[in-house]
């Protein structure tokens, strides 16, 4: 009896890495969108909570606006966060309350994270946080 030569059942090194590719790329991908997710939420959260106590801290709605604008670009910067535009609300009606009366500084940040630069087609994704910070109550204002 002859015996039939064996076949090799060995795999081309090349193939499988072209199939098994794109899987991982986009794994990575992935990896990479929520690390970047990650990282901006808390930013945009500390952001929003520099902004509310820096207007706080203020006599005036239209000195306390001011400042939460200008600290909450000023954190994004910091923290090295490009959004594709920043919207920043105030509420400053704590601060027109009279001394002896409870008020409060509300900011809301909102910041569209850059997300076209990963190999997946996400849409941007928006981020918001809001911070509350308390007005002196018998602070003269």
């Amino acid at each position: 009896m002859r015996r039939q030569p064996r076949r090799s059942d060995r795999g081309s090194a090349t193939l499988e890495l072209a199939i098994l590719a794109p899987g991982l790329l986009l794994l990575i991908a992935l990896i990479a969108l929520a690390g970047r997710y990650a990282v901006a939420d808390g930013a945009v959260d500390q952001a929003a909570a520099e902004a509310a106590r820096a207007a706080s801290l203020q006599r005036t709605p239209s000195a306390g606006l001011d400042a939460a604008t200008e600290v909450a670009h000023a954190a994004l910067a910091d923290q090295g966060l490009a959004c594709l535009h920043t919207e920043i609300d105030v509420d400053v009606a704590g601060l027109r309350a009279p001394p002896g009366r409870r008020g409060r500084v509300t900011v809301t940040v909102r910041c569209p994270l850059r997300v076209a630069d990963l190999p997946l087609h996400v849409p941007a994704m928006t981020l918001t946080a809001t911070a509350v910070s308390p007005v002196d109550t018998y602070r003269e204002r």
